[in-house]
């Protein structure tokens, strides 16, 4: 991650370049069934960030706690109506440790895929198991690569252009790695971002979970649990520690 970081300049325009993520519709969702999940437990979001999901779960009486790597994105989180609702730790999602367990841990919108190799994500699983209950849950939303859509031979692929926004993904299939380039219109100025990622498959996922002594209870296809198939852009995959 180390040209991955959430820096001053990334995090003041984070909120407004992802409203869309704020859409009711969206959210409302997000926050109902991970409030199901930890019902009169503990939750713990990894990559809390400025708080998008954190905030409206504490607002419905879930205790939250958050881990991040970037300092700027947490400062906005604390800075928000609520945000000393929300314990927030710094540091990486992987190794980072609280003294205590939860009734569920998640990480959502892709922010696993910010650790670029498998051997970090599988860090990423086991830390969330050890700070799982007996009985606990761990929740993992990630996208899921539009590969049918490349033409032979191809790498680039415009996944937005729209008002304000033009993004491309260019792929490293062999390394199972995208970098996501954004061209921002930030008030009549060009702001430039990059993002690396890796995916990680459904049965990847799951092997991943076995390494960290996880049973798969359910995976979706969205946050109203739609079905999950060959079709779906995104899983909404929930791990299970054995009781």
């Amino acid at each position: 991650m180390d040209d991955l970081v959430f820096d001053e300049r990334a995090a003041a325009m984070y909120d407004e370049t992802s409203a869309h993520m704020y859409d009711p519709a969206e959210l409302d969702a997000t926050v109902d069934l991970l409030a199901g999940l930890a019902g009169d437990g503990a939750a713990l979001e990894l990559a809390v960030g400025t708080g998008r999901v954190a905030l409206p779960l504490a607002a419905r009486g879930v205790e939250v706690h958050g881990i991040d790597v970037s300092q700027p994105m947490v400062d906005r989180l604390l800075a928000k109506p609520g945000g000393d609702a929300v314990g927030v730790t710094i540091g990486d999602m992987a190794t980072t440790t609280l003294d205590r367990t939860f009734r569920l841990v998640y990480v959502v919108w892709n922010s696993i895929s910010n650790l670029e190799v498998q051997e970090a994500q599988v860090g990423c699983f086991r830390n969330a198991a050890a700070h799982l209950e007996p009985g606990g849950r761990f929740l993992v939303e990630l996208w899921l690569p539009r590969l049918q859509q490349l033409p032979r031979g191809e790498v680039h692929q415009v996944f937005d252009v729209s008002p304000g926004h033009v993004g491309v993904d260019e792929y490293d299939l062999l390394g199972q790695r995208v970098t996501s380039h954004h061209w921002f219109d930030a008030g009549g100025r060009l702001e430039v971002f990059r993002s690396r990622h890796r995916w990680i498959w459904p049965a990847e996922m799951d092997l991943m979970g076995q390494l960290a002594g996880l049973r798969l209870h359910a995976r979706w296809g969205g946050w109203r649990k739609e079905p999950f198939t060959a079709e779906s852009e995104r899983q909404v995959a929930v791990y299970e520690r054995p009781a």
